[in-house]
């Protein structure tokens, strides 16, 4: 999973830094020649800045985070463009300090309080996002300064990032975004059970929810252990591809309500009927929170037993021999972006996510090298665009992961659809009591309960405790702006 580039740059050549016997972990160096592209990008007026001028160079970035994808400690990882133009082209250094997932935000909040801030850590728009919660209490700040939205090398992100602000600070760099889920399922299987092909479907524009629906239902049957769906994002898809959400943000309003919408209360209908019917995968002893092979990522798919296993394209994104044991193999594989809302508005929707640790970043409140960090950013940014390494990724997807053209052209219009209509998640991190009852409204609340749960009956129990926390949230927002503009 992590050779994505090294094995197709033009020439790479390896340093190993860690010496014979060593048990700590050292990054290696690796000094690699591929065709510079940046007058192709120029041409469209995007540019690094020059050396001498680049605030940040020859200086070290404190990364604060899980896992570090920017330097490489095995010579088979990925050689990451984006920070190897920071190193070499900038005399740029980084430094790890290491964190767990699950201690991040305790850690980086005893950091704090030492006055001993990282520079930079990851955003995004899941479990591991710090908007808005971590910069309501000081611990990431405005990005502003260091980041220009209005950069051609920026612009294309101007609208994403408006959805992490609070009136005209904006809290992350938002680099590089791929579809939240797509549907996954095997050719060979769909063709048995003589259903039309979902990609003739969506390239047709029939591929609706009822006839998603219609497909689930013909093929489950519980008492032969097929059920048509497994995972655990089916149970978001249709509030992800009704284009709306039941919490809604932008910088200058702040959160409110979207509860009675019409198109999220049709999407809940087909997912309690989905429960209610049985059509998502049950455990043997009757659960109805349940994954077969212990979660094993596209379980059933092969074998027939699950239809569709709606998840993030990078989970497919594997070696054959992993691809084959539970997917099938590429000749039989595809996929399609999620099924479109048949009363909307007649456009497909998928949640914009961020594709890595790499892809969204926030700037650490009283960071001592934000110029680093921002430079850093700008150089990931940069190469993510290149259409060199675009081509590298292609390649590598292609005559590694043996691709098809067709399975590479479904790629790049599932990021479409997610970049066309910019929606998100807006949902992670609003607080503890907000957060305790979002997950109420989720659409796993219908499918978690061992009784059968309507939409309406959620709403009752949960909008007014809802609409009490989102309430405190933005009166929160208004006295942190108001400190903020007296602090200049």
């Amino acid at each position: 999973m992590k050779r994505i580039l090294a094995i197709a740059l033009a020439l790479i050549l390896i340093v190993t830094l860690v010496g014979c016997g060593s048990r700590k972990r050292q990054p290696i160096q690796l000094t690699l020649s591929t065709e510079d592209s940046a007058a192709i990008l120029a041409a469209a007026g995007i540019r690094l800045p020059d050396v001498e001028e680049a605030a940040g160079a020859n200086s070290n970035v404190l990364w604060f985070s899980w896992g570090d994808p920017f330097q490489n400690y095995n010579d088979d990882e990925i050689v990451n463009t984006g920070f190897y133009t920071f190193q070499e082209k900038y005399n740029g250094s980084l430094t790890w300090v290491e964190t767990t997932y699950e201690e991040h935000n305790d850690r980086l909040a005893a950091l704090l309080l030492s006055s001993d801030a990282p520079d930079v850590m990851p955003g995004g728009t899941n479990s591991c996002a710090f908007f808005p919660r971590n910069c309501l209490k000081d611990m990431i700040q405005p990005c502003d300064k260091w980041i220009d939205y209005d950069d051609p090398l920026w612009a294309p992100m101007k609208d994403l990032a408006e959805l992490f602000a609070f009136g005209d600070h904006h809290y992350q760099i938002c680099i590089k975004t791929a579809p939240s889920n797509v549907v996954p399922y095997n050719r060979r299987v769909i063709n048995d059970w003589g259903f039309d092909d979902p990609v003739e479907l969506y390239y047709n524009d029939d591929w609706t929810w009822e006839v998603f629906y219609e497909m689930c239902e013909e093929f489950s049957d519980i008492d032969e252990d097929r059920f048509a769906l497994d995972g655990y994002a089916y149970t978001s898809m249709f509030l992800e591809s009704s284009g709306e959400h039941f919490v809604m943000h932008t910088a200058e309003d702040g959160y409110w309500l979207n509860l009675d919408s019409p198109a999220i209360e049709r999407g809940m209908q087909y997912l309690y009927d989905i429960k209610k019917n049985d059509l998502n995968y049950r455990g043997k002893d009757g659960s109805r929170w349940a994954l077969r092979n212990d979660g094993a990522w596209g379980a059933g798919i092969k074998d027939g037993q699950c239809l569709f296993y709606v998840i993030g394209e990078s989970f497919f994104r594997i070696p054959p021999e992993e691809m084959a044991q539970e997917w099938g193999d590429t000749s039989e594989f595809m996929f399609v972006p999620l099924p479109r809302d048949e009363q909307g508005d007649g456009n497909y929707y998928s949640w914009t996510t961020f594709d890595g640790l790499d892809s969204a970043l926030g700037i650490v409140q009283g960071a001592k090298n934000p110029e680093g960090a921002a430079l850093l950013a700008s150089c990931m940014r940069f190469k993510f665009i290149d259409p060199v390494v675009q081509q590298i990724d292609e390649n590598q997807l292609r005559n590694v992961y043996h691709w098809t053209d067709e399975m590479l052209e479904m790629s790049k219009e599932t990021r479409r659809v997610a970049e066309e209509h910019i929606l998100i998640d807006p949902t992670f991190n609003l607080g503890p009591n907000l957060d305790d009852t979002v997950r109420q409204f989720m659409g796993d609340g219908i499918i978690r309960t061992a009784e059968d749960v309507s939409w309406a009956q959620i709403k009752e129990s949960n909008a007014d405790a809802m609409a009490f926390n989102i309430d405190e949230l933005n009166n929160e927002i208004a006295l942190y702006l108001e400190e903020l503009e007296s602090k200049g």
